[in-house]
């Protein structure tokens, strides 16, 4: 099973392909271009589509021209940033990408303590700028993945409990329309379209600069990153232990626990290690690490781990740490679940199906909701996210490398899910949706009563759903 699609290119009339180059700025790459399987690839490996055209855009103005001609040739239209969508969605079979990732501006005011960025950057990039000032926004826990897709679809990572969802501290935005128009949404101008950009997904324009909201972290960071038993039921008591301590935690602590198998890394794991499962405790601490390093000492001390990766580090390098688990091109398929409860039935549900991972690279990842986010939750007013009432996050996430092993990757957390549902309201956190193979019915369950809130806005800035290739909110619907 794969979801490679069939090599479709759309002809397109070499004047139509030339005016469009000659509105643009940026670079328009096309089939017989040399270079157009290097800017039609993406991360995820199961992706290999081919759209008609690549446009590579430099301003809001080449974006509006790409739109126009998406619009004019009724091509289907999808929206690169970081080329990091799980699902997809950063490209599309015979249509248009619009590819954002020239466009790399970053302006910090460290007075004001805001950043702006263009569409195209990666937290990774945007983490430096900001940390030359000891200030950060929340962003993921991978630095190659782009700003765009993950705070438009919420945001968790390691300062979440500290400081809310990326999408929780945009403040504004710039807005390319269907209808092409630039305009701006914030919370004094536009600030209905605000509301659905934080956490509402692609489905309202192309927003080509971000806004965001910095707070004060590191330079410096103490970061716990324990490997713990987990063979048998020692699962069971390590994510006893975690859900013991996250619901103590300070606001300061962000938490995540990891299921999965030491990797035969010689020069990083001990040997005698390789191959064992493990439960993955950690937690990043915002603030004096050596405060850190007292709060976070029980994840390291509560059992003798198998590994200990714990320290002192550059904040910057806490957002790279997980960089190299998930290379280009090997294959992923992640969903997710809001738990409403997180007992001793839910622990062993979660020890019982993650042993039945078929490929060694994958991982059951256990997020804490907790601190800023479920605070949020009180003031649902402030964006279309919804997750905050859960008190975990759960996502099986499949990687592997060999096609022939898609079936039984995929089969697994679509089975793993399928078994936590009665353990949650239904909801996912739609950055890790699958292929949202649920459709119209996960959006409702994953937006819940903002949904129709949602619709309303889907139909009045893009009534004929031409950004479709997203977490999608079709205005037909309802």
């Amino acid at each position: 099973m794969s979801v490679i699609s069939p090599a479709t290119t759309r002809t397109l009339n070499p004047g139509a392909i030339a005016s469009l180059r000659e509105a643009m700025t940026g670079s328009v790459i096309a089939p017989a271009d040399r270079d157009y399987d290097q800017f039609r690839a993406v991360w995820n490996g199961m992706i290999d589509r081919n759209p008609a055209l690549v446009a590579r855009c430099a301003t809001a103005g080449d974006v509006i021209a790409a739109v126009a001609f998406a619009s004019a040739h009724e091509l289907p239209l999808a929206v690169r940033g970081g080329g990091h969508s799980v699902a997809g969605h950063s490209t599309c079979d015979g249509g248009i990408v619009v590819d954002l990732s020239p466009m790399k501006q970053i302006d910090v005011d460290p007075d004001a303590r805001v950043a702006s960025a263009g569409a195209g950057v990666i937290w990774g990039e945007l983490d430096a700028a900001t940390q030359e000032h000891g200030l950060a926004t929340p962003g993921g826990v991978f630095s190659r993945t782009g700003i765009a897709g993950l705070t438009l679809g919420g945001g968790y990572g390691w300062l979440s409990a500290t400081y809310g969802l990326s999408c929780d501290n945009l403040i504004e935005a710039e807005v390319v329309t269907a209808d092409g128009r630039v305009i701006v949404a914030s919370e004094h101008e536009n600030s209905e379209l605000l509301w659905g950009l934080r956490g509402g997904g692609g489905n309202f324009g192309i927003v080509t600069r971000f806004t965001f909201r910095l707070h004060p972290v590191g330079p410096q960071s103490y970061l716990a990153v324990v490997l713990h038993d987990g063979e048998g039921e020692a699962t069971e008591r390590v994510l006893r232990f975690f859900r013991d301590f996250c619901e103590s935690a300070p606001d300061e602590v962000n938490l995540i626990a990891i299921c999965g198998l030491v990797p035969a890394h010689a020069e990083v794991y001990p040997e005698a290690t390789h191959g064992r499962r493990y439960v993955m405790l950690g937690g990043h601490y915002v603030g004096p690490v050596e405060e850190g390093e007292l709060i976070l000492r029980p994840l390291r001390e509560f059992a003798e781990p198998l590994v200990d990766f714990s320290g002192n580090m550059p904040y910057v390098d806490v957002q790279t740490l997980w960089d190299e688990e998930y290379p280009d091109g090997d294959r992923y398929y992640w969903k997710s679940l809001n738990l409403s409860q997180f007992d001793d039935e839910v622990i062993s549900q979660i020890t019982a199906h993650a042993p039945g991972q078929p490929s060694p690279l994958s991982t059951t990842d256990i997020w804490h909701v907790g601190g800023a986010i479920r605070r949020k939750y009180k003031y649902m007013e402030d964006g279309a996210f919804r997750g905050r009432a859960a008190k975990f996050l759960l996502s099986p996430a499949s990687h592997w490398v060999d096609p022939a092993d898609d079936r039984s990757n995929i089969a697994w957390v679509r089975e793993f899910i399928a078994a936590m549902e009665p353990y949650s309201d239904g909801s996912r956190y739609l950055n890790f949706a699958g292929f949202q193979e649920e459709g119209e019915a996960m959006m409702r369950s994953s937006f819940g009563p903002h949904y129709e809130r949602l619709l309303a806005l889907k139909r009045r800035y893009d009534p004929t759903n031409l950004f479709r290739l997203n977490q999608n909110i079709d205005p037909a619907g309802g």
